[in-house]
């Protein structure tokens, strides 16, 4: 199995995926509203894609919810080593 690309990556497709199942839509229905292909859906659910601003804004407005409730909590001790600055 695959990993996810980040711990922030696999709670926002959790969270996605939990908000989908709790309307009781499939992907393929979540996708269509939001615009976006289904597998590209998939890779996100399952924390194997990054969604851009645009895809990530379709998607909440999709499942009747803010776009911050999708990364509320996360900072960047979730990102993987190498793209946390040091600042």
């Amino acid at each position: 199995m695959v990993e996810p690309t980040s711990e922030a990556a696999r709670v926002v497709g959790e969270r996605i995926r939990m908000r989908r199942q709790a309307l009781a839509i499939n992907q393929d229905r979540l996708a269509a509203l939001a615009s976006i292909h289904t597998t590209n859906l998939g890779k996100i659910e399952r924390g194997r894609a990054n969604p851009s601003l645009h895809t990530m804004l379709r998607i909440a407005g999709a499942l009747e919810m803010e776009p911050a409730e999708l990364l509320a909590g996360l900072t960047a001790a979730e990102l993987p080593e190498g793209l946390v600055s040091s600042v």
